[in-house]
């Protein structure tokens, strides 16, 4: 068990299917704007400002529902399968409760859409594709939770094939409700969301009888027995939860403040930052799967009061992410006028998006150790130091410098969104040394004996 080798090996493992599910999840998203971009600019423009309505929204809650993994994970370890069940079941009940906080947050999207004075049009589209998507919201909470089973019983191929039903599920759902087919009126925009409810049900319902079917959940499968709510479980799981809630929320919150203050320097230069941001995104896929595996690994080990190896794993999940992005950071280097070609045509846009891949490399190195690190701490339940630690380096540092080097000549001339880049890359640096701090601090003190009994 405390062969390097061995435990690399069990890393990749479960980080490849984790990796793959995450690349379908992005080709669904593509694929939405894709068609829907088909009909008009204006069904395009609509699933994309009410994609950015719902998207803080529904990841705060799977926020909450990520500190239920490694306690998964823990219990697994400890061989315990029947309190993963018990747990299970509390965090289904903060995932419906935060299922209708979404709802009736997302109902409001036409105050909220006037508020911004956008085109009437395209908010009454954005309004119906909310709409649909509505129905979807609560067995996606729900799959989150047996997905978070799955993985913390170290068992991640269901995710990845539930990834492919849903993929297989969204593009003739699309079709039919986007373009109007089989007798069904042609929706447009909105009717992407109705597709995507229908591709969270199709996922949640194939969890199930996958769950219910495998030996491997003979224990835990959702229907075996029924467990109430246990308040003080559910109110303990969520201040563990919170912080990674509220640290998702400062990231995606982030990135968004940063695209409307790029808005006023033109469409070209938004494009060029979208462009080299969008690229980034995928290949941070890799990193985040290997924060996810770690996690799931940290919190086994130490279900078997193995805290050595834990230790171990933690330093290989952080050796192989950031090897793993010095290539990449070459390749988009090498490669950056290429790639920002297959975005978008324009030479203005492809020229400034080739500059910013030259960041994006730097950036992809910080961020490569920062999300790792996170996943670690996760898997040792030290949750909270992600709220200060995010808040602190996302917005005390990458905001507030990028903000100063992009639009004011304060330090130098004003870089535009070279500037921006430049903070984000101070930012996730910042963020990557606190988290290996306090890794390390948590590691040498043995503080994870407190926050797991």
């Amino acid at each position: 068990m405390n062969n390097p080798g061995f435990q690399a090996k069990r890393l990749v493992q479960l980080a490849l299917p984790i990796f793959i599910a995450q690349i379908t999840q992005t080709m669904m998203g593509f694929i939405d704007t894709a068609m829907a971009g088909r009909v008009s600019a204006l069904d395009m423009a609509a699933v994309a400002i009410g994609t950015s309505l719902w998207l803080p929204a529904l990841l705060f809650v799977q926020g909450l529902l990520l500190a239920f993994t490694p306690v998964f994970a823990h219990y697994h370890g400890a061989n315990n399968q029947k309190s993963i069940q018990a747990l299970a079941f509390q965090a289904g009940y903060i995932a419906i409760i935060g299922s209708l906080g979404v709802i009736l947050f997302l109902s409001f999207a036409e105050n909220i859409f006037m508020m911004m004075d956008l085109d009437p049009e395209m908010a009454r589209m954005s309004v119906g594709y909310l709409q649909g998507f509505s129905w979807g919201v609560p067995v996606f909470v729900l799959y989150q939770v047996l997905r978070g089973c799955c993985e913390g019983i170290s068992y991640t191929f269901p995710t990845m094939i539930i990834g492919f039903v849903g993929l297989a599920v969204n593009i003739p759902a699309n079709y039919i409700f986007i373009y109007g087919h089989f007798g069904m009126p042609a929706m447009g925009g909105a009717g992407c969301g109705v597709a995507t409810a229908l591709v969270f049900w199709a996922m949640f319902i194939a969890m199930i009888i996958y769950m219910q079917l495998h030996k491997r959940f003979a224990v835990m499968a959702p229907f075996k027995s029924f467990h109430k709510p246990h308040l003080p479980t559910m109110w303990n799981m969520s201040k563990h939860g919170f912080p990674i809630a509220m640290a998702l929320f400062f990231e995606v919150s982030l990135f968004a403040v940063i695209a409307l203050l790029l808005a006023p320097l033109g469409a070209n230069v938004v494009a060029g930052h979208q462009i080299a941001l969008n690229f980034s995104s995928l290949v941070f896929m890799l990193p985040l799967s290997i924060g996810t595996a770690v996690s799931i690994r940290v919190g086994y080990y130490l279900g078997q009061d193995k805290a050595d190896i834990s230790a171990l794993i933690t330093k290989l999940a952080l050796t192989m992410s950031f090897i793993l992005a010095v290539m990449t950071a070459m390749i988009t280097v090498l490669f950056r006028i290429e790639i920002a070609y297959l975005y978008n045509d324009n030479p203005e846009v492809v020229i400034l998006a080739g500059s910013l891949m030259f960041l994006a490399a730097l950036y992809q190195l910080s961020d490569s150790i920062q999300v790792v690190a996170a996943g670690a701490l996760r898997g040792y339940k030290d949750t909270r130091s992600a709220l200060y630690i995010t808040l602190f380096s996302y917005w005390g540092v990458g905001m507030l410098l990028g903000y100063v080097l992009a639009r004011t000549d304060l330090l130098v001339p004003a870089m535009g969104a070279h500037g921006f880049w430049v903070g984000l890359i101070a930012g996730l640096t910042s963020a990557a040394i606190l988290f290996a701090l306090r890794l390390r601090y948590i590691q040498k003190r043995g503080l994870f004996k407190e926050v797991l009994t």
